[in-house]
Formats: structure tokens, C-alpha cells, sequence
């Protein structure tokens, strides 16, 4: 009669308490709250092709970006952080699985007791045992209702993650470096710039100086001469000190020290070329591509499977217990047959009630899935934006370094009419400044345009995913 009754009890359990949730439930598409576009707006000088999952910063051709990128992935103590943290949840994923399987303890000792006599009714004599013991104790949780395997989706989901995490933290670095480095060589080509009009400027400083001397122009023409000359001579400090600390900036990435970067770095060497065709991809490919989303959506799965954690402790637990041992008075009698001792004990307990405790802790589960749910959408749609940005702004600097070219082309021409002018006494000595100023502006605007069309077509692989696949780390 009592057998029915657990048994009663225990299906009416089984019935009534929440189902599990189980951690793979959640599959992209299934909490996307709006559909990706099927392609991007910008079809012009992009392709809708699967990115290469190869290193993409080979496009640039540029050995020395190549080396840097490299050392940085052996050396980034982010990356090495992140490779750490992949260990530490595989580790608990191992811990966890470790549950699958019973626990042996093993214990032995010598006890010396001494019992009163004065306890009973009648008093007798103070009695003293002392014996030797060996044993081995056995506790296994069977898992028949699926508590450790839930909880190990959920670390296998945390694991995942890590990975993904990883990969965002390699794409995030790849990224900072080559920007980092098209910023180096930006500096450099204003430097190249700024020296090139120095020794131009300084060659018509002289020309106002002997036609000052000749008696050919006023001493206005030649201060003039000498403000544009020391001005553009004032910008050096700064473009050396940006080099200088551009590459520091570098070498905190590299995980190296400065020194060892600077006999590499110093030398001054073109901006790579910033004409691609991109391999876009189809938007919905960013939901594996993409190590954030990727790890979103391991973190959304992971949630989940403490949601159904949370469920499972409202079934039963069943454990078996059980012991095996031998006790004697002396050492040589342990191993007899009279001295040997066994007990089994398995156990299915049941919490009845625990002041809603669970469902409190359920209802906390199910809301931080919800949070992770929001921040996955959240990811897809930041992932979205920031790709068709990066390809609006590529775009748009791409038409901008055009429209500077033609308008350097009419500033070079506007400066030497201007000088020639001048030489005639034809024109004042101030258009030549205005047309010395306006080419240098916009010599500095065509390298920092073209530094922006190279950082914009970085942050373009960078948003598109950059090239890795978790599934390879």
C-alpha cells in the first residue's frame, strides 16, 4: 500500500511540475524579432558572396602589416586571456560531466571507545572496545530525470561562448592593429608632406628675400613668406610625436615593448592601397559569421538551460548509497568473512515545499533568458548596422579622395599662376600664401581621407565577421 502511494505521488509529480527547457531549443531565426534584409542597400564595389574565412588582411599586400598581425595573435595578452577562459569552461564542462558517474570515498582507522556502566537500571561495569575499520563508501546520483544533463547544455553552452568570445577578441585585435597601423602610415605621409612644402616654401622664401634685397618687393612679402615657411616647420613635433605614440599603441597590441618595434616602424613606407572589391556576404550569413552573435546566441542557450534547471528541482532525486568495509578488534581477524559489512540504501527525495523558493528562482531564470533574448536581438541589429555603415562610409570616402584629387590638381595650378604672377608684380605676394596654404590643406585632407577610406574597409571586415570560424579554434 505505501508502494502505491509514492508511486501515486511521484506520477502526479511528474505531471504536474514544469517540462525541462532544453539549452538547444533556441535556434537563431526562432527569437530574431524582425528578418534580416535579404541584401545590402550598396551593391557597388561589393559582391554578395560568402566571405573568405582566410586572413583578410592579406588583400593590402603589405608584409609588414602581415608580421604585425601575426605577432600580435602569439603575444596579445587579451588573446591569451581568452584562450584562458576557453580553458576554464571546459574544465567546468568536465567538472559537470564528472556527475554522470558515482563518488567513491575511502576511510580507515583505529577507534578506542569507553561505554558507562552507570546507564542502566543496575550498575555495572565501565565496558572498552577499540577496533581497526576499512571501508569504502559509495554516492550516485542516477540521472533519470535529466538534472546533470541539463546542466551540462548549459556549461557546454557557456564553453561555446568562450570560443566565440575568443574569435571576437581576435577579430577585435586584427582589426585594432591594422587600423592602428594605417593610422602609423597616415602620420608618415603627412610628414612626407609636410617636408616636401617646407623645401618648396623655402625656396620662395629666398626668391622674396633676393627681390626684398633688389629692391623689388616690400619686407611685408618676405614676412609673409617666412610665416607660411615656420608654420608648416611647426607641424613636424607634432606629426614625429603622433608617429612616436602610434607606435606604442602598436606595441601594446603586439604585447611587445616599444624598442623593438621602432627600428621596423620608423622608416617611412606608403599607405596600402584602399581599392577593394568586397565579398559582402548575405546578411543572414552574419548570424554564423559573426563571433558576437555567435556568442549571443551560446549565452541565450546557456540561460536556457538554467531555466530548465531551475524546473528539474521540482522532480525528485534519486541517489544510490552504499558502503562496504571490514571492522575486527584485531588486524589479522579484518579479513575474515565474520568481519566484513555492507549496506545499500537507494533514496528518491522529493522537496514538497520550500516557501515557493523554486518558483522564485525559475521565475529569476526565465527572466534572464528574456535578457539574454533582447540582448541577442540586440546584436544582430548593432551587427547590421555596423556593416551597412562601414560600407556607406567606404563608399562615400572613396567618392571624397576622387573629388580631393581634381581639387589638388587645381590647387597645384593655382599655385604656381600665383608664383608666376608674382615674379611679373602682376599679383600680390598674398595669393601666393593663400594658394601655398590651400595645397598643403588639401594634401593632408588626401591622406587622411584615404587613412579613413582604409580604417572604414577594416571596420567593414571587421563588421562583416572577419574571417573566423569557432568551429576551427
Amino acid at each position: 500500500m505505501r508502494i502505491k502511494s509514492i508511486s501515486f505521488y511521484l506520477i502526479t509529480g511528474l505531471l504536474l511540475a514544469p517540462s525541462a527547457m532544453n539549452a538547444d531549443d533556441f535556434k537563431p531565426l526562432r527569437v530574431l524579432n524582425d528578418s534580416l534584409p535579404e541584401q545590402w542597400t550598396y551593391n557597388e564595389n561589393f559582391s554578395q558572396e560568402l566571405p573568405s574565412d582566410d586572413r583578410w588582411w592579406s588583400y593590402f599586400e603589405d608584409p609588414v602589416l602581415d608580421s604585425l598581425i601575426t605577432a600580435g595573435e602569439n603575444n596579445n595578452y587579451n588573446i591569451l586571456m581568452a584562450a584562458r577562459r576557453i580553458e576554464v569552461a571546459r574544465q567546468s564542462l568536465n567538472s559537470i560531466r564528472a556527475g554522470y558517474f558515482p563518488t567513491f570515498n575511502l576511510s580507515g582507522g583505529w577507534t578506542k571507545s569507553r561505554n558507562s556502566g552507570a546507564l542502566g537500571s543496575v550498575m555495572t561495569r565501565a565496558s572498552t572496545v577499540d577496533y581497526f575499520s576499512l571501508g569504502i563508501d559509495m554516492s550516485w546520483e542516477i540521472d533519470i530525470f535529466g538534472r546533470i544533463a541539463t546542466k551540462a547544455k548549459g556549461a557546454k553552452a557557456s564553453y561555446n561562448a568562450t570560443r566565440a568570445e575568443y574569435a571576437a577578441v581576435m577579430t577585435s585585435l586584427c582589426s585594432n592593429i591594422a587600423k592602428t597601423y594605417i593610422t602609423l602610415r597616415m602620420w608618415q605621409a603627412e610628414l612626407l608632406v609636410a617636408q616636401e612644402h617646407i623645401a618648396s616654401q623655402e625656396k620662395i622664401l629666398k626668391m622674396t628675400e633676393a627681390r626684398h634685397e633688389a629692391g623689388l618687393c616690400s619686407m611685408l612679402d618676405v614676412t609673409q613668406a617666412r610665416i607660411v615657411f615656420y608654420s608648416t616647420q611647426a607641424t613636424l613635433p607634432q606629426l614625429k610625436s603622433s608617429i612616436h605614440t602610434t607606435i606604442n599603441a602598436l606595441a601594446l597590441l603586439l604585447g611587445e615593448y616599444p624598442e623593438a618595434l621602432n627600428e621596423r616602424l620608423s622608416a617611412t613606407a606608403p599607405l596600402p592601397s584602399y581599392h577593394h572589391i568586397v565579398t559582402a556576404g548575405i546578411p543572414m550569413e552574419l548570424l554564423r559569421r559573426r563571433p558576437d552573435i555567435v556568442e549571443a546566441e551560446y549565452q541565450l542557450a546557456a540561460s536556457a538551460a538554467q531555466l530548465g534547471i531551475a524546473k528539474k528541482e521540482f522532480l525528485p532525486t534519486l541517489t544510490l548509497n552504499g558502503s562496504i568495509g571490514t571492522s575486527a578488534h584485531r588486524i589479522g581477524d579484518m579479513f575474515k568473512n565474520d568481519s566484513f559489512t555492507y549496506a545499500i540504501a537507494p533514496t528518491l527525495s522529493w522537496t514538497i515545499f520550500d516557501g515557493l523558493a523554486r518558483n522564485y528562482n525559475m521565475a529569476s531564470a526565465r527572466a534572464s533568458m528574456e535578457i539574454e533574448m533582447d540582448n541577442y536581438n540586440l546584436t544582430v541589429m548593432t551587427a547590421v548596422e555596423e556593416v551597412d555603415n562601414a560600407m556607406s562610409t567606404y563608399l562615400a570616402t572613396l567618392d571624397n579622395i576622387e573629388m580631393l584629387k581634381k581639387v589638388i590638381e587645381q590647387s597645384r595650378k593655382s599655385l604656381e599662376l600665383s608664383v608666376d604672377l608674382y615674379k611679373s608684380d602682376l599679383s600680390a605676394f598674398s595669393n601666393v600664401v593663400d594658394a601655398q596654404m590651400s595645397l598643403l590643406e588639401n594634401q593632408n585632407s588626401l591622406v587622411a581621407a584615404q587613412g579613413k577610406a582604409l580604417t572604414s574597409l577594416v571596420a567593414l571586415y571587421q563588421a562583416l565577421g572577419g574571417g573566423w570560424d569557432i568551429t576551427q579554434l
